[in-house]
């Protein structure tokens, strides 16, 4: 296996897309409550953070018109994707209003919770980080629950669905 070297910059930014593309992620919903209403953006940034005190962390885009309103959020809820929520993912990464049609709920904050989801963790702004053209939105968790399933992939800029060896 070679490797293709470069230094990231504007002039190399496709293949540092590329290159971060060759590590999978998983593809999440995170929700808020807004101005406008419930509001949801799909986002394939989650990370774990910590264990002791329950931490998460997932990264809007500045770019994003949604951005100001998940920045700002206090309490938000994020949502994995089973390989078969296609939908969800495909309804909320260009509008971010429409929940007609979904079975979701609120908590006690008001923060809207989509049902039948791989996981959702519930919770409340821990911190905020610059993170250049993206932000750092740290969560501690507050409730969180699971269900059996496969978790929808993102790799190298498609879909997919994870498969053990």
């Amino acid at each position: 296996m070679t490797l293709t070297r470069f230094a990231p910059g504007p002039d190399m930014s496709r293949e540092f897309r590329d290159a971060l593309g060759r590590f999978a992620t998983g593809v999440t919903v995170v929700t808020c409550q807004s101005s406008l209403g419930p509001l949801g953006i799909t986002a394939n940034s989650f990370a774990s953070v910590s264990l002791e005190p329950p931490l998460v962390l997932w990264s809007p885009a500045r770019s994003s018109r949604r951005f100001d309103a998940f920045a700002e959020a206090t309490e938000f809820a994020i949502h994995v994707l089973g390989d078969d929520q296609m939908d969800l993912c495909d309804r909320f990464s260009t509008e971010g209003l429409d929940f007609d049609g979904l079975t979701w709920t609120t908590n006690e904050a008001n923060v809207p919770l989509i049902e039948g989801v791989l996981a959702r963790f519930e919770c409340s702004r821990h911190a905020v980080h610059e993170g250049g053209d993206h932000a750092i939105v740290v969560g501690r968790v507050i409730q969180a629950a699971f269900s059996d399933g496969n978790p929808m992939v993102f790799s190298n800029g498609r879909y997919g669905e994870f498969r053990s060896v």
